[in-house]
């Protein structure tokens, strides 16, 4: 992964050299963690939306001229992250390239780990959350629940797993979405008995340490560009107020980044 280090220059389109510093958007901070000719992945804050809501607000889409780094056109989504999930998130930079990417995305073959901080954890250190999800209310599409398989409408929803550490009454947990469900992440670990830390929709909400913000982050992205040579792999530091709790409860925050990072689950897609 190239470092980052702010950057008020605009490059040309090409790929960047390696080892150059990664570029951040001027206008808000977008660290740049990689940049090629089809591709910008960048290190989304929590917070930021990526898509205006019912409420308005500052978004994504604001700052997405700020990215163009020499191309006529301002780079779009090749998918998506929640407000308050911070961490990796892939823009195509032209129409070709989203077609590419909306491609590898829907048939499973990009990589992403994300890490959490939850409420205990599952007995087992390592597994497989199947467990189909359906939408709470037909009002709020975006809120969802677990259901019994089998049930009308219901979507399929697949989450590989593994327990970093337990600390403190709570776990730093490495995630895989196998599927990409709205809220996937949030909502199974919920059902689990096991809801992240902040999530006020899913039950996460409380006085421990950290406070209201939500603790998912979108720590890795694998996407394999080319055919025939190494994937695209990158990894976003930990933000703020995940290392302050890791901090609180005496875990170091580079550990958690090396242990998630160095598992393998498989190839997975989704959207925490």
């Amino acid at each position: 992964m190239t470092p980052s280090a702010p950057s008020a220059s605009r490059p040309a389109p090409d790929a960047a050299a390696p080892g150059t510093p990664a570029l951040v958007s001027p206008t808000l901070d977008l660290p740049v963690l990689h940049r090629d000719g089809l591709m910008l992945i960048i290190d989304k804050p929590h917070g930021l939306p990526v898509h205006v809501g019912p409420k308005g607000g500052e978004t994504l889409a604001d700052h997405l001229d700020a990215l163009r780094f020499g191309l006529p056109r301002a780079p779009e989504l090749a998918h998506r992250l929640d407000k308050d999930t911070s961490g990796c998130l892939v823009l195509g930079r032209h129409a070709k390239a989203l077609a590419l990417l909306g491609k590898l995305f829907a048939t499973g073959a990009v990589g992403k780990t994300y890490v959490a901080l939850t409420h205990g954890a599952p007995e087992a250190d390592e597994g497989r959350i199947d467990q189909p999800l359906a939408k709470r209310s037909p009002h709020r599409g975006w809120w969802m629940q677990a259901v019994a398989k089998g049930t009308p409408g219901a979507q399929e929803a697949i989450t590989d797993y593994r327990v970093l550490h337990r600390a403190g009454g709570l776990a730093v947990v490495a995630l895989s979405p196998v599927t990409g469900r709205t809220h996937q992440l949030r909502a199974h670990l919920s059902n689990l008995g096991h809801p992240i830390l902040g999530d006020t929709i899913y039950g996460g909400a409380s006085r421990l340490p950290g406070g209201p913000k939500l603790h998912l982050h979108s720590r890795r992205i694998v996407v394999p560009l080319a055919r025939n040579g190494p994937p695209v792999d990158v990894s976003a530091p930990l933000p703020p107020h995940i290392c302050e709790t890791l901090g609180l409860l005496g875990i170091p925050a580079d550990e958690i980044g090396r242990a998630a990072d160095a598992w393998s689950p498989g190839k997975g897609t989704g959207k925490g």
